[in-house]
């Protein structure tokens, strides 16, 4: 099993910044990607970024250039800084972990709520 710890969030003015953490613990051995997803209310959950082992990040087309996801060295912590944040980047975000031949596994979640 893989728990995850999910950190960051809360509320932001547009055109603020806010960084999300997750941490994963347990049995992280062979995790393939890390990454976030969000899902606002009344809409289906979507991938935000998403980091996998040996490859470019990849971002959904309205976070480019806005948010930049990392991951730790030792590859169980996952980052995502998020800039220049709009009313709509409000949702609840989850950390996802993907593990080699093992369903994916999800954090908590945590809001964003991106006002004035």
């Amino acid at each position: 099993q893989v728990q995850l710890l999910e950190s960051g969030g809360g509320l932001a003015q547009p055109g603020g910044s806010l960084r999300l953490s997750c941490v994963a613990s347990g049995s992280v051995f062979g995790i393939t990607a890390m990454g976030w997803y969000r899902q606002a209310p009344g809409k289906q959950r979507e991938l935000v970024a998403l980091i996998t082992t040996g490859s470019s990040p990849n971002y959904a087309d309205s976070v480019k250039g806005r948010f930049t996801i990392s991951r730790d060295n030792a590859g169980n912590t996952v980052h995502l800084l998020m800039n220049s944040l709009k009313p709509e980047d409000t949702a609840v975000y989850y950390c996802n972990v993907r593990v080699f031949l093992r369903p994916d596994y999800w954090g908590q979640g945590t809001q964003v709520t991106v006002s004035s």
